[in-house]
């Protein structure tokens, strides 16, 4: 198996989306991902990002709390109650550190909860749990 003796990181190829309505928290996130050699799906809003969770299909999603129309607790439900991507994990972020905000994300299917502004460190930690989980 290839592990990181290749230079490669071990997120590389890791298909992550980030959905937030803030154009600096998505700048930011590609960024870091782009940096660890995950291939990046940005959105803006939910409808943005259900268009395209079908067509690019991403191993883990990172989505806003707080958005415009459709916020990331509808968002992560709806992807959630799609039997196609029912396993994809869904990491919640947002500004608010609440336990009744956790515990909301929870009942909606969400597999983490991020408070922003996260770290490099944080966000990379994330996709690890995460895509490790999904190729075991």
């Amino acid at each position: 198996m290839a592990t990181e003796t290749q230079g490669r990181s071990p997120l590389h190829g890791a298909k992550v989306m980030v959905i937030d309505d803030s154009n600096t928290i998505r700048r930011s996130a590609e960024i870091f991902l782009l940096q660890a050699g995950c291939t990046v799906i940005l959105a803006e809003d939910g409808f943005d990002a259900l268009a395209k969770v079908a067509d690019h299909q991403p191993d883990l999603v990172f989505v806003d709390i707080m958005m415009p129309r459709l916020d990331g607790y509808q968002t992560c439900a709806l992807i959630k109650r799609n039997p196609r991507f029912r396993a994809t994990p869904v990491v919640m972020l947002s500004s608010k550190d609440g336990l009744f905000d956790r515990a909301r994300g929870r009942m909606v299917g969400s597999d983490q909860y991020l408070t922003k502004p996260f770290t490099k460190d944080s966000l990379l930690k994330a996709v690890a749990a995460h895509t490790r989980a999904e190729a075991a």
